[in-house]
């Protein structure tokens, strides 16, 4: 951000009144709540409590803004969950079948990948930071190149650090947006790996093999050095 977009920012938010003060205390309580619930509304992406905190008070408790918007919400289709490291609107689960039966455009992007797209995904939750060849290990075929290139495209894995294996390849890991699509907030939500065993859809014994494996090779070529 430059030195000019700050000094509007600041600005901005100097004149913004945030904490509404010739307001008596419920109607400022109410609306905080309008607020709040506007911008998670406007947003495609999970608010932050640092973005909220901008349009509220500096006292204002935004747990309990949250809590008292989602009590409002109880009878409508849709709720403000915790996902991602922030809030953001999802529609309620029960409703999921007639979403679908609409054929309507849904924001959401992980409807659009394929059953292998988003199992590669869930190995990459579990197992980060992991290879493209550990993966095909974990999976018992190849994880190609493009299904790495789609799921990257897409915003769900990113880059991490090199292997310590031989030749040093990359590792990928997993992105805030892949906590959003699964409506995770964080990774310790994901659920039982075994669900996945169970399914077929992978073997944790792969990955124990795979990651041996490459110790194995590791420590060879030490010892050939």
């Amino acid at each position: 951000m430059t030195m000019a977009e700050t000094g509007r920012r600041q600005q901005s938010e100097t004149l913004f009144d945030r904490e509404l003060d010739d307001l008596p205390p419920e109607l400022r309580w109410r609306q905080w709540m309008l607020r709040v619930e506007a911008v998670i509304f406007a947003s495609a992406e999970p608010v932050t409590r640092e973005t909220l905190a901008r349009v509220v008070g500096r006292e204002c408790s935004i747990d309990l803004l949250i809590d008292d918007i989602r009590d409002e919400l109880r009878r409508r289709p849709y709720d403000i969950v915790s996902v991602a490291g922030g809030w953001q609107h999802r529609t309620r689960p029960v409703y999921g079948p007639a979403i679908r039966a609409s054929a309507a455009s849904v924001r959401q992007v992980s409807a659009s990948l394929s059953d292998h797209e988003a199992a590669v995904m869930m190995a990459v939750g579990y197992f980060q930071p992991v290879t493209r060849a550990e993966l095909t290990k974990i999976f018992g075929k190849e994880v190609s190149r493009d299904t790495m290139a789609n799921l990257r495209s897409a915003g769900f894995l990113a880059s991490g650090p090199r292997s310590p294996t031989p030749g040093a390849p990359y590792t990928y890991v997993t992105t805030r947006q892949f906590l959003s699509a699964f409506g995770f907030d964080t990774l310790r939500d994901l659920p039982d790996i075994e669900m996945l065993e169970d399914a077929g859809l992978l073997s944790r014994r792969g990955m124990t093999e795979a990651v041996s494996a490459d110790e194995r090779q590791a420590t060879a070529d030490e010892d050939g050095e």
